[in-house]
């Protein structure tokens, strides 16, 4: 006799033997009592409890699995045919009523996740039949690979781990990856490689600039987060901040300038600097800071007047424009009246 014809044959004396007396079917020693909560979460919708009630006249008391005596109509019956996912179904006997048994055998290449084939199915009282376990594909579950190793500081992508399946490692935050960010499961059912490991981004000694003195306890590696300072040099303007940070790739933020001042080099003109118009020789140590601008005054071409034209430090150099030009000596101090900036303005 075939597994599935002795199952049939136990599944009928069962039912055969539940359809004696009403007495008989609702002997407690034969049904468990309602457990609160549990056919709700297994989808199993209790009816009336007939356990110290009596039911109406038009249901029976019969028990309902873990709902227990309940009271159910005589005339209930559940849905046939019935489809599952990747399984075939057969009723046990002719009718599908309350209490009668359908078989799910899972079709081939399908396993339940127990390793069983098939499973039995029950009509309930609320009119369902009772929920079986799913027939997955047998590569979901069998020729696999155990999980991965877990890393420090990292992770992995989950399951499931079946042959040819490729699982990628990533690291934390502020950690890079050593070795190969993925394994492969192979046909041994072994992993390809041994797992990477994660070790903390560090940044390496920060630059010296030109300059400037760096405020930071000397070592040779700074953690990711690591604020360091500069400071510029006397008579030496800072061109961005002032703090470098080493970040999350182990590069250290951007670094900042010091820049030098400019000497003005008009000595025999006038010239507008901070707003006012002044000589050379007042403008401390005739000195301009990196960034400031200064206006010189340019000839007109008919040489009548004189009109305005910026330059703006840079790092040491102050460019002068292209239309100026540096009275000479005797101008200067035969005719003061007529230097470039004292004559009126076009």
């Amino acid at each position: 006799m075939s597994g599935f014809a002795f199952l049939l044959l136990l599944l009928s004396c069962h039912i055969s033997e539940g359809s004696n007396s009403e007495a008989r079917n609702i002997t407690e020693t034969k049904c468990p009592s309602r457990k609160k909560n549990f056919a709700v979460r297994i989808g199993h919708v209790c009816q009336r409890s007939c356990e110290r009630r009596q039911c109406s006249k038009t249901r029976k008391c019969a028990c309902d699995g873990k709902c227990g005596l309940s009271c159910i109509s005589p005339a209930l019956r559940c849905p046939w045919p019935v489809i599952v996912d990747n399984a075939v179904t057969h009723l046990a006997q002719e009718s599908h009523v309350f209490g009668d048994f359908m078989t799910v055998t899972c079709q081939p290449g399908y396993r339940m996740l127990d390793g069983q084939e098939m499973s039995v199915s029950r009509c309930q009282g609320d009119g369902k039949w009772s929920v079986t376990t799913r027939c997955e594909d047998v590569l979901s579950f069998s020729n696999a690979c155990k999980s991965p190793p877990e890393i420090e500081n990292g992770y992995h992508e989950n399951g499931p781990y079946t042959i040819g399946k490729e699982v990628l490692y990533t690291c934390n935050s502020g950690y890079w990856l050593q070795g190969s960010n993925s394994l492969r499961c192979q046909e041994n059912e072994e992993w390809s490689d041994n797992a990477p490991t994660c070790h903390p981004i560090t940044c390496s000694r920060p630059p010296n600039i030109a300059k400037a003195t760096l405020v930071a306890v000397h070592q040779s590696e700074y953690p990711v987060g690591t604020v360091i300072y500069y400071l510029c040099q006397k008579d030496f303007f800072l061109d961005g901040s002032n703090r470098a940070i080493c970040l999350k790739n182990g590069s250290w933020s951007q670094l900042p300038y010091c820049r030098a001042r400019c000497p003005v080099i008009a000595q025999r003109s006038r010239l507008i600097y901070h707003g006012h118009k002044v000589w050379p020789y007042e403008i401390p140590n005739g000195l301009v800071h990196h960034g400031e601008t200064v206006t010189f005054f340019c000839r007109s071409q008919n040489k009548t007047c004189n009109y305005e034209a910026e330059s703006r430090c840079f790092d040491g150099v102050l460019k002068m424009p292209d239309c100026y030009d540096e009275p000479t000596y005797l101008q200067y101090h035969l005719f003061p009246k007529r230097v470039v900036s004292e004559i009126r303005a076009c």
